[in-house]
């Protein structure tokens, strides 16, 4: 009987350190598993990428206007129409096509007659009618050689007034992608410089968000949070901006 019970002892001081022994090794399994999510939580790198690139627009909006100020209002319809019709022999003799002018509708304004303060009285004095021109074109170049020359057509007997035209770029969404593409292959670069002084390297990429996208004159050094769309210049610059953050190896 006590042979038996001494081998039955014996049996579960063997088991005991069987499951001593195994619930170390799963600790240090479980523990060397959780050392590795937490480095893979961790490690990791944060950066921003850009990429500009300048461009030339290819779509232009140039307006202007027209006056004529007379006692009759007949007389002065007249004499607008007269200047519409001077207009557009202008824009059509300097290679502007029919489709590419809007004409808006007269606009009639009546003055009145002022009285020893500067103030208006009741009655008339004359009517004042102005008459606007629109021109949209991809014919960049052309247009914007008109809307310099355009004073010519004072010397014609037109009261003609315009501000500088409008610049747009119309691929701007097939530029986008593009320009997306090298800021994140930009932050790439600068990411993976910055660990191999560390003796590492960079893994996947975790997470990306896209900053500003702007668009400036070429020799602009103006930076909007919000990003900027410059149609004052011919010739612009687009830059792209982007947030990346990378595993570490």
């Amino acid at each position: 009987m006590e042979g038996g019970n001494f081998f039955r002892n014996s049996q579960i001081i063997v088991l005991g350190i069987c499951i001593a022994a195994a619930t170390i090794i799963s600790s240090m399994i479980l523990s060397g598993g959780f050392l590795k999510v937490m480095k893979f939580t961790r490690e990791q790198i944060s950066v921003t990428g850009s990429a500009t690139k300048e461009i030339r627009s290819d779509y232009i909006v140039w307006r202007g206007e027209f006056t004529r100020r007379e006692a009759d209002l007949k007389t002065a319809y007249k004499e607008l129409q007269e200047d519409l019709a001077k207009v557009k022999a202008y824009l059509a003799s300097k290679g502007v096509k029919e489709q590419e002018i809007i004409i808006s509708q007269v606009g009639t304004e009546t003055v009145y007659k002022k009285n020893e303060k500067g103030n208006d009285t009741n009655d008339i004095q004359g009517y004042l009618l102005t008459q606007a021109v629109e021109i949209r074109s991809n014919n960049v170049d052309t247009i914007d050689r008109v809307s310099r020359e355009a004073t010519a057509l004072i010397d014609l007997g037109v009261q003609f007034m315009s501000p500088a035209p409008e610049y747009f770029y119309t691929r701007l969404d097939e530029l986008k992608v593009e320009m997306l593409a090298k800021a994140t292959r930009n932050a790439k670069e600068r990411a993976d410089s910055m660990v191999k002084a560390t003796g590492n390297k960079i893994g996947f990429m975790r997470s990306a968000r896209m900053g500003v996208f702007q668009i400036t004159p070429v020799t602009s050094t103006d930076v909007s949070d919000w990003g900027l769309n410059d149609t004052t210049s011919l010739d612009k610059k687009v830059m792209a901006v982007v947030s990346v953050s990378f595993a570490i190896e």
